[in-house]
């Protein structure tokens, strides 16, 4: 990837707490990317497995974008029905999409949520035409996704699907029915702890200090994920996360994603010492 096209991405300040980090897994495309940024908002799409993946792993980048005017849509490919504890089916598949589409109103993006059942991704022809489809009709410039590499059966199938995808939405003949795009997108991977059989290595990274605070304003609309724990949450776990106090649970929240996002910086201190110099790279 070139300077010239990341450039568009880095006009930010980086200066305090936390980092996102981006891998690029299919780049071609660059430069008509670059030019097409200095004439219009970049169209910007993120696929993450369930209703709380994009705007975890790539909500901080995504407020930045949308201050800058591009455009953004996080999709998430199931509708989460079986992620909570307590609640599961219909029910839980609304609370979720309602939850993720607070957040996306609070971040300023747009969100879509598939019908597909939590824990039942597979990346068969029709989920890759799906995917396919909803990158041409975005017009995407940027793409972004899960490795393929994880211990989650649908973050390891979008990873499939997207890179699937990542070729047949230039081809004119497959899903004919939605136009295909002349331009290939950069593809991009959320960042990881796996290490088999290959570790993330960042591309270039982006510090999200300077909109942290809002990140987690918007994934404290995620309730049932952020304060109730989930898949692997219990009784017990909506108290231990002040789930009746609003601003104590929002401290503990940001606590609790300055240690996760730090985290992630120290590990990649390096990258982001390249992109920003020492003096910045060693304080974000």
């Amino acid at each position: 990837m070139t300077r010239k096209f990341t450039s568009t991405l880095l006009r930010l300040p980086a200066w305090l707490v936390a980092a996102c980090l981006l891998s690029s897994a299919v780049a071609r495309g660059q430069d008509q990317t670059a030019a097409a940024a200095a004439d219009r908002p970049l169209r910007i799409i993120a696929f993450g497995a369930h209703p709380d993946d994009p705007e975890f792993q790539i909500g901080g980048c995504a407020l930045k974008w949308a201050k800058l005017g591009h455009q953004v849509k996080l999709v998430a490919c199931t509708n989460g029905d079986i992620g909570h504890w307590e609640m599961s089916g219909g029910e839980l598949a609304k609370r979720r999409t309602a939850e993720v589409q607070e957040a996306a109103r609070r971040m300023g993006t747009e969100v879509e949520v598939l019908d597909i059942h939590d824990g039942e991704l597979l990346p068969t022809l029709e989920n890759r035409k799906t995917i396919t489809r909803l990158i041409r009709e975005w017009d995407a410039d940027l793409v972004f996704s899960h490795r393929p590499y994880d211990y989650h059966p649908d973050h390891r199938n979008v990873g499939l699907l997207v890179q699937d995808a990542a070729f047949m939405v230039m081809v004119p003949n497959f899903c004919p029915d939605t136009p295909h795009l002349k331009k290939n997108p950069a593809f991009f991977f959320f960042p990881d702890n796996f290490t088999r059989p290959y570790p993330f290595t960042p591309t270039l990274a982006v510090s999200i200090d300077d909109v942290f605070d809002e990140k987690v304003k918007a994934i404290d609309a995620l309730e049932s994920q952020v304060y109730e724990g989930g898949a692997l949450g219990n009784p017990e776990t909506r108290a231990k996360r002040f789930g009746d106090d609003p601003e104590r649970r929002l401290h503990a929240l940001t606590r609790s994603w300055s240690n996760r996002h730090a985290n992630i910086a120290n590990k990649h201190r390096t990258s982001l010492i390249e992109w920003y110099g020492e003096e910045k790279g060693n304080a974000v």
